[in-house]
């Protein structure tokens, strides 16, 4: 199984707003949390376009971007510490159990569009369950651009069809893997929730969804080591 990792595994909508409300720490009126993850949504995308910058220069830029959209001077430090948040993001409650219980019969891969130590951080809340792992930082790329994907199956030394790609973004992860031939499981955390979150519409179709890692590892037959406490408790 391969995964995205922000959004999927890690809470990176809760990451961003707490992250963003630091930044702007001061705006009159508060902010409204689905207005900054539908920004973070258009402010990545466009930071990332052009030659290759690592993830670290691309979020610097979506932080400078949220200071001009709330009339606020971001410095450096500033915009570093933003940066620098992502590895801190944390995971979903479902998310260490149900990869424990996944890796019990599969091999785990993670394709992002981060930088490795970023990611090294958020990799040791996952416990670090990942025979592969392949950044942005290391395929000089972005995704839905498809050298993730590519490079993941190298790795992993797999025809695509022997590889389930699992993921919360249509746009970045579903849309490109589908066309590639992957088969895809959609893990849509914002169900019964309007709009996008952060990431840009798409309205590739997945294979399987699901509304979270924990309900995908009960599909495969193993039960997350949260269930097996609860039902010992």
């Amino acid at each position: 199984m391969t995964f995205d990792c922000y959004g999927t595994l890690i809470d990176w909508e809760r990451g961003i707003v707490a992250a963003v409300s630091d930044l702007l720490d001061g705006v009159g009126g508060g902010l409204e949390s689905e207005r900054v993850l539908e920004q973070y949504g258009r402010f990545e995308p466009e930071a990332e376009r052009g030659p290759f910058r690592s993830y670290r220069e691309v979020l610097r830029d979506v932080a400078r971007a949220f200071g001009e959209a709330y009339g606020v001077v971001v410095g450096e430090g500033a915009a570093d510490g933003f940066a620098s948040s992502v590895s801190r993001w944390p995971p979903f409650s479902d998310t260490v159990p149900a990869l424990a219980a996944l890796a019990t019969r599969y091999r785990l891969a993670v394709v992002s569009n981060v930088d490795d130590d970023l990611f090294a951080g958020s990799s040791r809340m996952l416990g670090d369950p990942f025979t592969a792992v392949v950044t942005a930082q290391q395929v000089r790329s972005y995704k839905p651009a498809p050298a993730h994907f590519h490079e993941v199956l190298r790795r992993l030394d797999l025809p695509r069809e022997r590889v389930l790609h699992v993921a919360q973004s249509l746009y970045h992860d579903v849309a490109p893997a589908k066309g590639l031939g992957f088969t895809c499981v959609w893990v849509n955390r914002r169900a019964g929730r309007g709009g996008g979150g952060a990431t840009p519409p798409s309205d590739a179709r997945p294979d399987l969804e699901v509304p979270d890692l924990a309900s995908l590892a009960r599909l495969a037959g193993l039960v997350p080591a949260s269930d097996v406490n609860k039902a010992q408790g």
